[in-house]
């Protein structure tokens, strides 16, 4: 989801929050009032609202961009870390097809980052079927799935988790 703060504090600082396709759960008005709010155009945004009931996290999510998907991969970041290395896709997508896995994710030192993922659309059934089981874990979720895990230690700034401007200046300062 997109949250207020993600645009209200990374706007100047990082242009592809302009050019975002995004899951989001709530109406679709809310995006388009902060969109408005901070001088971005509404058609650069496109919205595809979860069609998981309740809060499912970042796998509802997950769940609608692969539902909506028209090709066979779907890559996932979460909107509140805006330094994304920029051989993010290509080297999850090397790891991906290398492994022949499923699902490919992010890890610095010994944590996997699963939010930052590359996944193949063939996952989405037994993707619906954890969701409806009442799943939530995302660890959970592709602990039976061919994971390639991608070591980022090289660019491990790019999954630091920036919710405030506080936490945004102190970034700035690193």
């Amino acid at each position: 989801a997109v949250r207020s703060e993600a645009v209200k504090y990374y706007g100047a600082k990082s242009d592809w929050l302009k050019k975002l396709i995004v899951p989001i759960t709530g109406p679709k008005g809310k995006l388009r009032d902060m969109a408005k709010a901070e001088g971005i155009p509404e058609e650069d945004i496109l919205t595809i609202p979860d069609d998981i009931g309740g809060f499912a996290g970042p796998l509802a999510g997950l769940h609608r961009g692969l539902s909506a998907a028209t090709h066979d991969l779907v890559a996932t970041v979460p909107c509140d870390s805006p330094f994304l290395p920029l051989d993010l896709i290509a080297r999850l997508y090397a790891a991906l097809d290398a492994q022949q896995a499923e699902l490919a994710v992010a890890r610095t030192g010994d944590q996997p980052h699963p939010v930052f993922c590359l996944t193949r659309q063939s996952v989405l059934p037994g993707l619906t079927t954890f969701l409806q089981s009442g799943g939530r874990k995302i660890d959970a979720w592709y602990s039976v799935l061919r994971v390639a895990e991608v070591l980022f230690d090289d660019e491990a700034e790019g999954f630091s988790n920036i919710n405030t401007a506080d936490e945004l200046q102190t970034f700035d300062r690193q």
